[in-house]
């Protein structure tokens, strides 16, 4: 392989690789909102499903346990938010800013004692004799098995949401939450199980982060990404293969701003740190003035508060 050849890969790889813990988060909130539920606590999930995740890997060894356990412990922090939002019925904007906040100083705490841990990283998938394709096989065959996880994902997130029963029901309710009750649908229970689903889905954002983007622990590490993939749902207009667009393309400008430093470009390091967030702010300021679209697109009960009658 080229040099030119090893740098087209290289980028490629490196794009993948900060797209992935994005896409997972904005695949989980796309579907809790479908469901007609505002869920910000992506950040305080990602990062409960980081430091679950490194601890239980460095504990057993194991990157399945791992994995597994960042996902319950998003799933965890997630249905504390349906305690408070859809049982006790409290604003949901405000609960799950709250529960950022609590997830970022649990995290905070769980991790004290994992700062400066090694961790060797989730292995590659390695593919004999097609792995060694130049440049297609590296770039196809050489991620570790969440990025597959993560890919595959967007494709059963598109088909139950739009090829299946279950699916058509999860966004009726998202739609109208008083007609899909009055049809018989457990509303409560969907969006519960929505939301677990969501949290699971953030802490497996949070384990890619600390086993294999960057394997290590520490604090804050998710570093905002939490509110970048709650924009990207709104980029995606709830559609999760755009989703997953949008997650690529902002993994690219998070990797621009790397390139661009190790370049020497002739600009303050802070303003290139400031890119991947100035375009979700960009981008949210395009997308806020098309608001037919929006309302074409967005839930109609999201974020309303639902009082089962009786």
């Amino acid at each position: 392989m080229s040099g030119m050849d090893a740098v087209v890969v290289s980028v490629i790889l490196t794009v993948v690789t900060a797209a992935t813990p994005l896409l997972f988060a904005a695949l989980g909130e796309l579907v809790v909102e479908r469901a007609g539920v505002l869920n910000l606590g992506v950040e305080g999930m990602m990062l409960c499903g980081a430091i679950a995740g490194f601890a239980a890997a460095t504990g057993t060894g194991s990157a399945t346990v791992g994995i597994v356990s960042a996902a319950l412990a998003g799933a965890a922090l997630a249905m504390v938010f349906a305690v408070v939002a859809l049982g006790l019925r409290a604003n949901q904007v405000a609960t799950g800013l709250a529960l950022t906040l609590f997830g970022v100083g649990l995290s905070s705490l769980l991790g004290q004692g994992y700062v400066g841990f090694p961790y060797a990283g989730l292995p590659r998938l390695s593919v004999p004799i097609l792995g060694d394709i130049p440049v297609i096989g590296p770039i196809l065959l050489g991620h570790d098995a969440l990025v597959y996880l993560s890919l595959g994902m967007t494709v059963a997130v598109a088909w139950f949401l739009g090829r299946t029963r279950a699916g058509l029901v999860l966004r009726a309710v998202g739609e109208s939450h008083d007609a899909a009750h009055a049809l018989g649908y457990p509303v409560l229970r969907i969006r519960v199980a929505a939301l677990a689903f969501g949290g699971a889905m953030c802490g497996l954002g949070g384990a890619y982060l600390s086993l294999a983007y960057s394997p290590m622990w520490a604090q804050n590490m998710t570093a905002g990404r939490g509110w970048i993939a709650l924009a990207l749902v709104v980029f995606a207009t709830w559609r999760p293969l755009r989703a997953a667009l949008g997650a690529y393309l902002f993994g690219g400008v998070t990797i621009l701003q790397l390139h661009a430093q190790s370049a020497g470009f002739a600009l303050p390091s802070q303003f290139l740190s400031m890119l991947p967030y100035l375009a979700t702010i960009l981008v949210l300021v395009m997308i806020s003035r098309d608001r037919v679209a929006l309302r074409l697109h967005t839930p109609a009960s999201l974020g309303r508060v639902f009082d089962p009658p009786g």
